[in-house]
């Protein structure tokens, strides 16, 4: 079940909201956690019922392995045994499902067998609820969980606004909200609030991300040749359309998680606002590269080591960030990108240099917007393409309309015609809309901080219901986002 659907918006969302507050309303406590549960699994299953039982192992097993982990227990097995144990069934899972086509892809062609490939189908969420559940086992390990509560743990990784594509939660910044008793009561400001939220996510999603998808995909997976304007609209459409999708999604995901007076933590703050690679990473996924950095940076000795080793430590976090992004080559050089671009950016700081704020932010930029060619790319050639055409190397097209201001160009290589044809632009407007945007997400606010500001008066309830009703009259796209891939 998608967000941006006619049956969570008009069916799903409103059952569970109010079935939710009525328990609530009685004083049925354990059975608006129940509630909750059953919904979320039930969403989960809506996709293909025949992975719930897949995702209830892997709660039973972690919650097993957790509470194996707590004081409670005297076991003759050591903790870190337990620990690595439930890593190691964690990986398991997420390799199995997300990697064995991949792997046995790679030995065919290495060794020259041909064993066939087994297509698994990727179940939706698996790297998510991985992840939260490895941080769950090591911060049981460090003592820092407070509750072993086997329902209480299932409405942790089961709740829906969070299960298919995050944000990765911890334990401890959950479960106090659920038993807080001022969350039992409708607050209607959250309502508004969450709103809000919902609509700016959906409005990113249907009406921003999936027209950028139209351009990214005629550039990536239709045309053959890309000149240098049409390979730049190219990739900035995916650059903008990875942005707008995922953020829309988070948008939303927390947006309705405060209806529920929930609050999930924000994973976006304007990353293309960057000004250094480092900076970007502490903008874009937040609680992933939260996770990154406690559960990998940290544990291989983080900043605590030799210069060398701690260079090897910062590729290394971003090359696995890049593995567990997909089962493919280009999303491991993707991952490799960053890590070189990291490691270069710390060893800039060892020396001591600066640069130019508006400098860095533009190197920046277009790094990030370079390296996502990879990360949207199919295939080496898929890759080489775009970036081919980036660099001028397959011409310069300018429209026909400027031929006689500026024939003079056509000595230098320059060439008139049908501009920007290959992204099925098709009018002035299209790269207008592209060039908007960029300036949009460099100089404007960013949706935390119009929510944090937000007053619930008849002029933003107006801008509410506009952006609903602009999301809502183009769900007929009903496109999936696109880190449900992942």
């Amino acid at each position: 079940m998608l967000f941006n659907s006619y049956i969570f918006i008009f069916a799903f969302l409103p059952i569970m909201l109010i079935g939710y507050f009525l328990l609530l309303r009685q004083r049925v406590i354990f059975g608006s956690k129940l509630w909750l549960v059953g919904g979320s699994l039930f969403f989960y299953g809506y996709w293909s019922v025949i992975y719930i039982p897949l995702l209830l192992g892997s709660i039973f097993v972690n919650f097993f392995v957790g509470s194996a982990l707590s004081d409670k227990y005297s076991l003759k097995i050591s903790k870190k045994t337990f620990l690595i144990f439930g890593i190691l069934f964690n990986i398991a899972l997420l390799g199995f499902f997300k990697y064995t086509d991949f792997f046995l892809e790679n030995f065919n062609g290495i060794f020259a067998a041909n064993i066939p490939l087994p297509h698994i189908v990727l179940p939706l969420g698996i790297s998510f609820f991985t992840f939260t559940q490895i941080a769950f086992l090591v911060d049981a390990y460090k003592n820092e969980v407070k509750e072993y509560n086997l329902l209480h743990y299932m409405l942790f990784v089961t709740y829906f606004p969070h299960l298919l594509a995050g944000p990765i939660l911890h334990h401890k910044e959950m479960m106090p909200q659920f038993a807080n008793k001022w969350n039992f009561a409708v607050k209607w400001r959250n309502i508004i609030i969450g709103l809000f939220l919902f609509s700016i996510g959906l409005f990113k999603k249907v009406v921003i991300a999936d027209t950028f998808a139209q351009w990214a995909n005629a550039g990536f997976d239709t045309s053959v040749v890309l000149n240098f304007f049409e390979a730049w609209a190219t990739s900035l459409s995916y650059t903008l359309q990875l942005y707008f999708d995922f953020s829309g999604y988070v948008d939303m995901a927390i947006g309705m998680s405060l209806m529920f007076n929930i609050r999930l933590p924000i994973n976006f703050n304007s990353p293309y606002k960057a000004k250094d690679i480092q900076d970007f990473w502490r903008r874009w996924h937040i609680t992933l590269s939260r996770f990154l950095r406690d559960y990998i940076y940290i544990p291989l000795g983080g900043n605590k080591v030799s210069r060398n080793r701690n260079y090897l430590n910062l590729f290394s976090v971003f090359f696995i960030g890049g593995i567990w992004h997909g089962a493919s080559w280009m999303f491991v050089l993707w991952g490799a990108l960053h890590g070189i671009a990291i490691v270069i950016h710390r060893i800039w700081k060892d020396l001591g240099f600066k640069m130019w704020g508006w400098l860095g932010w533009l190197i920046t930029f277009n790094f990030v917007n370079i390296a996502w060619v990879f990360f949207r790319a199919e295939s080496w050639e898929s890759a080489k393409k775009v970036l081919v055409g980036m660099m001028g190397l397959n011409g310069v097209m300018l429209p026909n309309a400027l031929a006689n201001k500026l024939v003079f160009l056509e000595a230098y290589g320059i060439q008139f015609g049908s501009w920007l044809m290959a992204t099925n632009m098709t009018g002035i407007t299209d790269p207008l809309f592209l060039l908007f945007f960029i300036s949009f997400v460099v100089w404007s606010q960013n949706s935390t901080y119009f929510s944090s500001t937000m007053k619930t008066d008849r002029i933003h309830q107006i801008i509410i219901s506009l952006m609903l009703f602009a999301g809502i009259i183009m769900l007929e796209r009903h496109s999936e986002f696109l880190y449900f891939r992942f």
